[in-house]
């Protein structure tokens, strides 16, 4: 108990220092360039030592349950053998953490609005809402595809950079043959996919796989799957806006 309770006070110290720049960076400008006084002072304060509680016990939840989840449901599937529910958890994994992910949401729901208000696609309420779904529905099935590519990749042990720069080339060649109001969106989805969920259970996922599997070399084969997950969605939105 003791114990936690220095890790938890270590992380606090951590969190404040971590955020330390971004307030001196904000109260430069606010002081010294706008020569305004700072709004809300009190608010602002209770908001920062939120802020720092907030990021301390993130953190401690990350090792104390996401880190431990990920690793123990990998080396569980490892040891049952079944390349079947390995890859299906891998993309359950992959989509269920991304369809409900809030920035994707706001970004799908934003596009529906903007290729509404173009013309690029049919406009009222109804047509604007089955983009946006099918939107995110695109992203949502790429990230699950892009986690079964990168768990592949590991049991394989193919190089990453091949992959890597073999998706990019794709990307740049679809950039010129997608419409130009898709390129955009289709960038800015390869971003949002990313959650504060996923990225703790994926990274756990690759390094536990990679610890099971002999000849695997963790730091080396255990990371990489992150960038599956921003690339291939990339891919399939300039696809989706060639179709639609």
């Amino acid at each position: 108990m003791i114990e936690r309770i220095k890790q938890i006070g270590y992380l606090l110290e951590t969190s404040a220092r971590d955020l330390a720049p971004i307030v001196i960076v904000v109260a430069f400008f606010q002081l010294a360039v706008l020569r305004q006084p700072l709004p809300d002072l009190d608010g602002i304060v209770v908001g920062l030592i939120c802020v720092v509680i907030g990021l301390a016990l993130f953190v401690q939840g990350l090792e104390m349950a996401l880190f431990p989840l990920g690793e123990n449901m990998a080396e569980g599937l490892a040891q049952k053998g079944n390349l079947f529910w390995l890859l299906a958890f891998a993309f359950a994994l992959g989509f269920g953490t991304t369809v409900a992910e809030p920035a994707l949401i706001a970004i799908a729901n934003e596009a529906g609005q903007v290729a509404s208000d173009a013309q690029f696609i049919e406009p009222g309420d109804e047509s604007r809402e089955n983009y946006a779904f099918w939107l995110r529905l695109t992203v949502a099935i790429a990230v699950g595809l892009s986690l079964v590519i990168g768990v592949f990749r590991i049991l394989k042990g193919w190089p990453i950079h091949y992959l890597i720069i073999g998706g990019y080339m794709v990307v740049v060649v679809l950039t010129f043959l997608a419409p130009p109001q898709i390129v955009g969106i289709a960038y800015d989805s390869g971003g949002v996919t990313t959650s504060t969920i996923t990225v703790p259970l994926v990274t756990a996922l690759g390094v536990g796989l990679s610890t099971m599997i002999r000849g695997r070399n963790p730091l080396t084969d255990g990371f990489g799957l992150i960038a599956f997950a921003s690339l291939l969605p990339m891919v399939f939105v300039l696809l989706y806006g060639m179709v639609i």
